[in-house]
């Protein structure tokens, strides 16, 4: 009794980080170890369940989240998550350096990608209204292995967006107070470059977004709203006062690179579009989630690709694409055509801009942290549930502290094409997972049509990643005459062959398969468009997962699915014993 009124009081102990039979000791522990292939089948083929995830999972926080949020509140949060680091800083970057004023055409592409993917973000997050987002769509669907590594990149999407989105911050904090982007940022010598930038702003920044995301929200809700309003009415004012300043001979070099700088300008941009899937992780406090979820998502995407598009052309109509500053490029943009004054008004837009956008994310990503701390995948402590404020304190004061680690040494460009392998990965599976959901019931689906299910599935993504790697070590076009027609071969055959084993029950996405297969094959596509060292950094971060995963998470999971099911059985007998009267 002792014990639990410490714990009460805040105190941290063994049983809040590894409260499993696996760790109740070290016989017990090298015992779990030795067991590691049999348990690693077990978690790799087992899926849970919908209502697991909406009612047990979710009842391992000890208190609920308020359901506060309206369809309103998810379109400001989705405008708000989105419109930040991505289009005042990364438009100029790519503009410049790979697709000249065709960047407009990479962030249609880019916005196409996204669109799809929230379509099916949107079907989930109205089926499993859950705080764990990705996350519990794929342990549904797709199992705890293929979940957990997902997961693992959602968190580094969420720690690096939010790191780069930091950085910007202060490069247009400096222009706001006549500085140059890099003057706040000290220079560290003995460290290597790209990461000797050193940015206390941006952790003081980490700081305050951490304070307003613990407190409430709901007050975070009304915070954004009210940001994001007056962030959009300054990106009203850049497009409309840019457009009197446009050159039209500015665009005389529409496409400098040709189609291979556009699509690599593309893969990068995603980035701009990182964020939404945060709202999704907020169904949860969603009063009405069938109607609330697809207004926000689908919404709030429609009108962030709108912008976009109008601010890349009205940034290079107003300024030659190689005369771009990389790091404040709309702010500088008015300063050369002689209106200083107004980058006074774009700066204060765009610090408003990247502060919901870190606001937004500091609250996604707690709980992407929390439901797998529900799960055990990582240790429970993480899913408290403070129940004064009705939020996740512990997970978002952790994730915003590595958000801070990160954002304190790493340059931008470096942060954002490690965020778009992440993240693109991260919307491919869930696209396989929803085509997944759609066509695959255990005990309802037979063999056969799980088998023709697998092979479409293999020839779908098989040659979207054929597509990706010959766009990436070849100038010709001969190998799209055979990738391309494989991937509408596999879409006919799943749309033909295999029928359906489930529709939604309130809101789906249209088109399937091609939708989702679609996202699955320009997901892929775009992921050949990124530099060599952006996979091998992923690659490093995901050895780091997987080490992870066989050391604590499987045995944790495994201990814990375990457990869900004697108590399951024991409840089972109970029901039995007294219908027959014992």
């Amino acid at each position: 009794m002792a014990g639990e009124a410490v714990r009460r009081r805040g105190c941290c102990s063994k049983q809040d980080f590894l409260p499993e039979e696996s760790f109740a000791s070290f016989g017990n522990y090298m015992r779990a170890l030795r067991e590691t292939p049999a348990r690693l089948r077990d978690r790799v083929v087992s899926r849970s369940l919908d209502a697991t995830e909406l009612h047990e999972v979710r009842a391992r926080s000890q208190h609920e989240m308020k359901r506060t949020l309206n369809w309103w509140d998810l379109i400001w949060f989705g405008i708000g998550a989105v419109i930040g680091a991505g289009i005042f800083v990364l438009t100029g970057l790519e503009a410049k350096e790979t697709a000249g004023p065709a960047v407009v055409i990479s962030y249609v592409v880019s916005g196409i990608s996204a669109l799809l993917s929230v379509f099916c973000y949107t079907e989930f997050a109205v089926e499993i209204p859950s705080a764990g987002g990705s996350f519990a769509y794929l342990r549904v669907e797709l199992g705890d292995f293929v979940a957990f590594i997902a997961a693992g990149n959602i968190l580094l999407e969420y720690v690096i967006g939010g790191a780069a989105v930091s950085r910007s911050w202060t490069s247009y904090c400096a222009t706001l107070f006549n500085h140059k982007p890099t003057d706040f940022l000290i220079k560290a010598h003995g460290l290597a470059e790209g990461y000797n930038q050193l940015d206390p702003i941006a952790v003081a920044v980490c700081a305050a977004i951490c304070v307003i995301a613990v407190l409430s929200t709901k007050g975070s809700s009304i915070f954004n709203s009210i940001a994001s309003v007056i962030h959009v009415a300054v990106i009203l004012f850049i497009i409309i006062a840019g457009l009197t300043k446009a050159d039209p001979k500015n665009y005389s070099d529409f496409a400098p690179n040709g189609p291979r700088g556009i699509f690599q300008a593309s893969a990068v941009l995603f980035f701009a579009y990182v964020g939404f899937d945060a709202v999704s992780t907020m169904a949860e406090e969603t009063k009405n989630p069938a109607r609330d979820i697809p207004i926000g998502l689908v919404g709030s995407m429609v009108i962030t690709t709108a912008c976009y598009c109008l601010m890349a052309v009205t940034l290079c109509l107003m300024q030659p694409y190689k005369e771009i500053d990389e790091n404040a490029p709309f702010s500088v943009a008015f300063q050369a055509v002689g209106w200083n004054w107004a980058k006074y008004i774009v700066a204060a837009g765009a610090l408003k801009g990247m502060t919901t956008v870190l606001l937004v994310s500091a609250v996604g990503q707690a709980r992407y942290l929390t439901h797998m701390a529900r799960t055990h995948m990582m240790p429970p402590w993480f899913a408290h549930v403070n129940e004064r404020t009705g939020t996740p304190v512990n997970a978002t004061v952790t994730m915003l502290s590595a958000t801070a680690v990160i954002a304190f040494f790493t340059k931008l460009d470096i942060l954002s094409n490690l965020l778009s392998i992440s993240t693109l990965f991260i919307f491919m599976v869930v696209a396989v997972a929803l085509l997944v959901r759609r066509y695959y019931v255990s005990g309802t689906t037979t063999t056969a049509d799980r088998n023709k299910l697998v092979a479409c599935l293999v020839l779908i993504i098989g040659s979207s990643i054929a597509t990706a790697t010959y766009w990436g070590l070849s100038e010709g076009w001969i190998g799209y005459v055979i990738t391309v027609p494989l991937w509408l071969i596999g879409t006919v055959a799943l749309r033909l062959f295999v029928p359906h084993a489930r529709n939604p029950k309130l809101w789906g996405v249209p088109l399937v398969p091609w939708l989702p297969s679609a996202s699955i094959a320009i997901n892929i596509f775009l992921l050949g468009s990124i530099d060599k060292d952006s996979f091998m950094r992923f690659a490093i971060w995901t050895g780091f997962l997987l080490l992870y995963y066989f050391l604590f998470g499987l045995h944790a999971t495994y201990d814990t699915a375990k457990e869900a099911a004697e108590r399951k059985d024991q409840g089972e007998m109970q029901v039995k014993r007294i219908e027959e009267g014992i």
